[in-house]
This record gives C-alpha cells, structure tokens and sequence, in this order.
C-alpha cells in the first residue's frame, strides 16, 4: 500500500510545474483563466477544491468542487491530506494533495486559484509551483467593476472591497509572485499571461507530441 502511494507521488510529481493564481475578486482573473483553458484546453487542468458550503444551483460535485462536510474536511486536514485551508463566510474550503496530484499525472498544467492566505500556505509546501498576481489598476477601477456587475449588497461590496485592498497590500511584498499582471486592458493582459506561461505550455506540447 504504501510503495504504491509513493510510487504514485513520485509520478505526480515529475508532471508539469503547477501554476498559483490570485488576485481580487474584479481584477478580472476568471475572465483570463477562461480564456487561458479555451485556447490551451489540453495544456491546463484545475484543480477541484473542497469545501464545506453548499452547492448552487447548476454546480456539481467533483468538477466545481468537492462537496464535504465539516467533520470529513477537519478529519482529512488534520491527516495531512491538504496542501493549503482556508475560512471564508463560515465555510471552508481548500486544495487536497491528490486533486493537485490527479491533474499532473494526466500531464497537464495543474491551476489553483487561491486567496492570499492560500499562497502562505502553498509556500510552506515542496509543490514548487509559478506564482502569478493578478491585479486591477487601481481601487477606484475595482469598485466600478465590482459595482457593474450589480449582483451584491452594498455590505458584500464593501467587504470584497477591504479584502481586495488588503490583497493588494501583500500581493507587493517583494519575492511573493513571480508575475504581476495588471490588467487594465484584457488583450495585453492575457498576452502578458500566456507569456510568462509559454515555456511550460512548450514543454507539456513537447510532452505530448513524443508520447
């Protein structure tokens, strides 16, 4: 049992570096992480986090996220089963070694999109993964986002809007990313993105066509 558990950790590990990505909520990140798996769908792969949080309507488990409850998330953390955990509006969530592990060992680039905290946490971790930022130009450029989309309360506006200040403060610690995007027009942003990834996205291409 455990030779085949760390034969299987040797092979996930030799896969293609992962990519951490973060950023406010309005920075536009979702929107440039579609475009990223539109165009190189057989280069990327996400992974599926758990959470303790209830499904929305359309949502299922094991592709948006692993449905847990907080007893069996508690008991798999406290194992040692997750890279990086968090808290948030009274539910958890976070990234299990094994989902990092199944998108490596298809040989696809493995994406985790995390929170500030989430980053700390990953690296704490042997994972070794590109760390990229994703920011808007400004506060200002941020609320106008935020407030466009007209989908929350004022009281939810102004807590994604602290949190993204706060995001933005660490994001500057020096040696915390190894990219920062600023995404200000979508086009540029997105080139800039698939630059700072074109080496790996060549190596699993490589990969690929040889085997």
């Amino acid at each position: 049992m455990y030779m085949r558990f760390f034969s299987r950790l040797l092979t996930a590990m030799a896969g293609p570096r992962p990519v951490v990505f973060s950023g406010p909520s309005g920075a536009g990140k979702s929107t440039l992480l579609k475009k990223l798996m539109k165009e190189y769908d057989s280069v990327f792969g996400f992974s599926v986090s758990h959470t303790t949080r209830k499904p929305r309507p359309g949502e299922k488990n094991g592709k948006d996220y692993h449905y847990v409850t907080r007893e069996v998330m508690q008991a798999s953390i406290d194992k040692g089963d997750f890279m990086e955990n968090a808290e948030f509006s009274g539910n958890m969530y976070g990234t299990s070694k094994a989902a990092v592990q199944d998108v490596q060992a298809k040989n696809l680039i493995c994406i985790l999109d995390l929170d500030m905290q989430g980053v700390r946490n990953i690296k704490g971790t042997d994972l070794n993964p590109m760390y990229i930022s994703i920011q808007p130009p400004s506060m200002a450029v941020l609320e106008k986002r935020l407030r466009d989309r007209k989908t929350e309360s004022e009281e939810s506006l102004q807590k994604r809007l602290d949190a993204a200040e706060k995001d933005m403060e660490l994001g500057k610690e020096p040696g915390l990313f190894d990219v920062i995007i600023i995404n200000d027009n979508l086009e540029d942003a997105y080139g800039h993105l698939k630059q700072a990834l074109l080496e790996e996205i060549n190596k699993v291409k490589k990969i690929s066509m040889s085997s």
